[in-house]
Protein backbone atom coordinates (compact mmCIF):
# COMPACT_ATOMS: atom_id res chain seq x y z
CA UNK A 1 0.00 0.00 0.00
CA UNK A 2 1.00 3.44 -1.06
CA UNK A 3 1.60 6.54 1.34
CA UNK A 4 1.30 10.41 0.98
CA UNK A 5 0.65 12.94 3.42
CA UNK A 6 2.10 15.71 5.42
CA UNK A 7 4.48 15.11 8.32
CA UNK A 8 5.00 17.41 11.65
CA UNK A 9 8.28 18.61 12.81
CA UNK A 10 8.56 20.77 15.95
CA UNK A 11 11.81 22.25 17.22
CA UNK A 12 11.49 24.39 20.53
CA UNK A 13 13.30 27.81 19.68
CA UNK A 14 15.02 30.86 21.31
CA UNK A 15 12.97 33.46 20.17
CA UNK A 16 14.99 35.86 22.10
CA UNK A 17 14.70 37.87 26.18
CA UNK A 18 14.55 34.13 27.21
CA UNK A 19 11.04 32.78 25.10
CA UNK A 20 11.41 29.38 24.10
CA UNK A 21 8.70 28.97 21.46
CA UNK A 22 7.40 25.55 19.61
CA UNK A 23 7.83 26.06 16.03
CA UNK A 24 6.19 23.65 13.79
CA UNK A 25 7.16 22.94 9.89
CA UNK A 26 5.03 20.76 8.34
CA UNK A 27 6.04 18.73 4.84
CA UNK A 28 4.81 16.22 2.62
CA UNK A 29 5.91 12.78 2.09
CA UNK A 30 5.43 9.57 0.02
CA UNK A 31 5.92 6.09 0.67
CA UNK A 32 4.57 2.60 1.77
CA UNK A 33 3.29 1.20 4.48
CA UNK A 34 4.59 -1.28 5.74
CA UNK A 35 2.29 -2.70 8.64
CA UNK A 36 -1.18 -1.60 9.21
CA UNK A 37 -2.75 -2.86 12.15
CA UNK A 38 -4.49 -1.37 15.45
CA UNK A 39 -5.80 -2.02 18.92
CA UNK A 40 -8.46 -0.52 21.34
CA UNK A 41 -7.46 0.54 24.62
CA UNK A 42 -9.44 0.47 27.36
CA UNK A 43 -10.46 3.92 28.88
CA UNK A 44 -12.09 3.45 32.13
CA UNK A 45 -13.06 7.12 32.16
CA UNK A 46 -14.99 7.03 28.73
CA UNK A 47 -17.45 4.89 27.07
CA UNK A 48 -15.26 4.57 24.09
CA UNK A 49 -12.38 2.46 23.98
CA UNK A 50 -8.92 4.89 22.76
CA UNK A 51 -7.97 3.78 19.25
CA UNK A 52 -3.83 3.30 18.95
CA UNK A 53 -2.19 2.43 15.90
CA UNK A 54 0.88 0.33 15.11
CA UNK A 55 1.86 1.27 11.83
CA UNK A 56 4.90 1.16 10.11
CA UNK A 57 5.36 3.45 7.08
CA UNK A 58 8.41 3.50 5.23
CA UNK A 59 9.38 7.05 3.87
CA UNK A 60 11.28 8.26 1.22
CA UNK A 61 13.24 11.00 2.75
CA UNK A 62 14.98 14.36 1.81
CA UNK A 63 17.80 16.53 3.59
CA UNK A 64 15.79 18.30 5.61
CA UNK A 65 13.67 15.14 7.09
CA UNK A 66 17.80 13.42 7.51
CA UNK A 67 18.60 16.67 9.33
CA UNK A 68 15.76 16.82 11.28
CA UNK A 69 14.67 13.01 12.29
CA UNK A 70 15.00 13.91 16.04
CA UNK A 71 11.85 16.58 15.95
CA UNK A 72 9.72 14.31 14.06
CA UNK A 73 6.53 14.74 15.93
CA UNK A 74 3.26 13.40 14.08
CA UNK A 75 2.37 12.05 10.64
CA UNK A 76 -1.06 12.14 8.58
CA UNK A 77 -2.77 8.98 8.08
CA UNK A 78 -6.19 8.21 7.20
CA UNK A 79 -7.16 11.74 7.51
CA UNK A 80 -6.19 11.85 11.14
CA UNK A 81 -2.74 13.26 12.83
CA UNK A 82 -0.92 10.58 14.90
CA UNK A 83 2.23 10.91 17.14
CA UNK A 84 5.36 9.55 15.99
CA UNK A 85 6.61 6.35 18.47
CA UNK A 86 9.92 5.81 16.86
CA UNK A 87 12.04 6.46 13.73
CA UNK A 88 14.88 4.33 12.58
CA UNK A 89 16.89 5.48 9.30
CA UNK A 90 17.64 3.33 6.65
CA UNK A 91 18.95 6.08 3.49
CA UNK A 92 17.18 7.22 1.89
CA UNK A 93 14.19 6.01 3.60
CA UNK A 94 13.20 6.13 7.52
CA UNK A 95 10.77 3.66 8.83
CA UNK A 96 8.49 5.59 10.88
CA UNK A 97 6.30 3.79 13.65
CA UNK A 98 2.95 5.38 14.55
CA UNK A 99 0.78 5.44 17.77
CA UNK A 100 -2.12 7.38 19.64
CA UNK A 101 -4.14 10.29 18.24
CA UNK A 102 -1.88 13.19 18.42
CA UNK A 103 -3.19 16.19 20.05
CA UNK A 104 0.01 18.69 20.41
CA UNK A 105 0.69 21.94 18.39
CA UNK A 106 0.23 21.96 14.50
CA UNK A 107 0.44 24.82 11.63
Amino acid sequence: MRYAGKMGFIKTVDRGNGLWEPEVVERTYIGDVIRNTARWQANNESTNDNIVINNQLSILVDPYALENFQYMKYIEWMGSLWNIESVEINYPRVVISIGGVYNGEQN
